[in-house]
Order: C-alpha cells, then structure tokens, then sequence
C-alpha cells in the first residue's frame, strides 16, 4: 500500500484523519507520515521513506469490508 492509497483509502472511507486515527488507535501524527510517505525533523531518519505496515493494510481492508475489532472477534 502506499501512501496515496492509503489517502484514497482514508478519503473513500469518509474519515478525517483524526477519524482514521481513532480508528486504528494510531495518533494523529502517524497516519499523517503514512499519507506523506516520508518521516519530518532533522534526525537521521529525516526524510526516508515511511512503510506502512501490514497489520495497518489489513485493517484498512477490514474496515473496508465493515468489519470491527468486536466482528473480528466473534468470528
């Protein structure tokens, strides 16, 4: 997933980033790297790339497909 998928993703699903946030239980700062694609600040991890993780790709599918942690765990 990249980070523009991830956008339209987020966009398509009606959720603001902060809404995205509560909804993976990421801060708001996360889900903002993820959409960039590249980390801030002046450190040595300054501008490298940001990988969105696979747990983070599944939820993005599950939400999709209107599942909630609660569904997950009943099934």
């Amino acid at each position: 997933m990249t980070p523009q998928d991830f956008k339209t993703w987020r966009k398509a699903s009606k959720l603001t980033q902060t809404g995205a946030a509560a909804a993976f239980g990421l801060s708001l700062a996360t889900v903002k790297l993820y959409e960039s694609g590249r980390r801030y600040g002046a450190g040595d991890d300054a501008g490298r790339p940001v990988e969105i993780p696979r747990t983070v790709q599944l939820a993005c599918a599950a939400l999709a497909h209107g599942l909630t942690p609660a569904d997950a765990l009943r099934r």
